[in-house]
């Protein structure tokens, strides 16, 4: 005998830290709700993530993009509060600063390009002395050169953020089915009448997915969320030698202080699929750059290693927005910054779905862009 449809305001497809913020936005906006993960939710790359807040662009390409990092990280304090309150929970938030350090005088000039560049988009950075990022930081290595302070930028526990946001949402009535997760699109007369499930249907006048690098798997969501996964190897460590204050940077490796002692160090940045191997190789990466930029970590106990999947799109922005087909929603490919674009990412997916408007612009992250580009391809 089949299962019941099940009947909703709106589905979401994952239940990391995007679908659980997203349901909850949904769930106080008046909406009936229900998640369906395939597996434990919140296990995925929101478990792994180290909880960094950092607006700052990685390159000059993602400047344009930096508006809605802003946005999104100046929302955070009301939401944890927020999810704590509903929760009961303590998520870690931390709002301490960034110091990304230079070895050598090309790495000097390339953080001063850098700074010049973040402040241009209006962002707090400033070129600080290597005496002076000792004064702040007093385990940094010795020999680094310079540093840029980013005075703006926070962290939290991802692992109890994502927890805590999920039980929030439960807590409002969102109702969260784990290992029952979307197989396919259930579409009919041109629109998305919800989710085919492992077992059973959910119907819905909204079906958001947000399943992560896992998207791409169900079944008609490709096209508009062509994502892949990119493994990252990190490591938890404790540290006898004293404590860092804020989270340090150099080029891909970050450090990043916790309230219960221990530092997160990460990450690799691996195309290998869907692997979840911690590798020697990846270990030995993250530890040489971790004790150059603090050589007393050489001495420090590593308390924990796992690996995370990001999910990547082909033009490594995430994949916001409404699709060609009526009440297909996407909220994917967020990549490096999942945590980060978080509360926007839900803000805007409800604003859509409530008013049909939106308060930030998504254009560059539509997931039509994709299927566009294709249509323009085949008319070449």
């Amino acid at each position: 005998m089949s299962e019941a449809i099940k009947t909703f305001d709106a589905v979401i497809a994952g239940g990391g830290v995007i679908g659980a913020t997203i349901a909850l936005e949904l769930v106080e906006a008046g909406l009936r709700v229900g998640i369906f993960d395939a597996r434990e939710p919140g296990r995925e790359a929101s478990w792994a993530s180290a909880g960094m807040i950092a607006p700052a662009p990685e390159s000059a390409e993602m400047t344009p993009f930096v508006p809605m990092s802003v946005t999104s990280a100046a929302m955070y304090p009301e939401l944890v509060r927020k999810v704590e309150q509903l929760s009961g929970m303590s998520v870690g938030f931390r709002k301490d600063g960034a110091l990304e350090v230079a070895f050598s005088g090309d790495g000097e000039e390339e953080l001063r390009a850098a700074a010049g560049l973040q402040q241009k988009v209006g962002l707090k950075a400033e070129l600080v002395s290597a005496e002076k990022a000792r004064l702040m930081e007093p385990l940094l290595s010795g020999k680094i050169c310079a540093a840029m302070w980013r005075e703006d930028e926070a962290s939290l526990d991802a692992r109890a953020f994502t927890e805590a946001a999920l039980k929030a949402a439960q807590r409002k009535g969102v109702q969260i089915f784990t290992g029952n997760g979307a197989q396919a699109l259930w579409k009919e007369k041109g629109r998305c009448k919800g989710l085919m499930l492992k077992r059973g249907q959910a119907e819905a006048k909204w079906t958001v997915i947000a399943a992560g690098c896992f998207s791409a798997q169900i079944e008609g969501v490709a096209q508009y969320a062509p994502v892949f996964p990119v493994k990252g190897q990190m490591m938890a460590l404790r540290c006898d030698a004293g404590e860092i204050h804020h989270a340090l940077w150099m080029g891909h490796t970050y450090l990043v202080p916790r309230s219960d002692g221990r530092i997160i160090a990460g990450a690799t940045i691996e195309r290998t699929g869907f692997d979840y191997n911690v590798t020697a190789g990846g270990m030995k990466t993250i530890l040489n750059a971790a004790t150059q930029i603090v050589p007393g970590l050489e001495k420090a106990r590593i308390v924990e290693t796992w690996t995370g999947l990001r999910p990547d799109s082909p033009d490594h922005l995430p994949i916001i927005g409404p699709t060609d087909v009526e009440g297909l929603l996407i909220a994917t490919g967020h990549y490096r910054s999942g945590i980060l674009l978080a509360p926007v990412t839900a803000r805007l997916i409800r604003e859509w779905a409530s008013e049909r408007s939106v308060s930030v612009d998504w254009d560059r992250v539509s997931p039509m862009r994709f299927v566009e580009a294709r249509r323009r391809a085949g008319s070449c």
